[in-house]
């Protein structure tokens, strides 16, 4: 696992359900572009799971 995993918002989150759009902003993602790095741990990546169709991740 890496220390931290940098996450930016590739899909607008226009059409997503409340949930989803709750996860990406508890990620710490506004806009489509924006990005946020946050520590490698299971909660993060468990968010992340929930919205891997509107978000890359790469690992630091």
């Amino acid at each position: 696992m890496a220390d931290k995993l940098k996450v930016t918002l590739t899909r607008s989150k226009i059409g997503t359900l409340p949930k989803q759009r709750a996860t990406v902003a508890a990620l710490g993602l506004n806009k489509t572009g924006s990005a946020n790095v946050l520590p490698d741990n299971p909660a993060v990546r468990g968010m992340i799971r929930k919205v891997t169709h509107l978000v890359s991740v790469e690992e630091q």
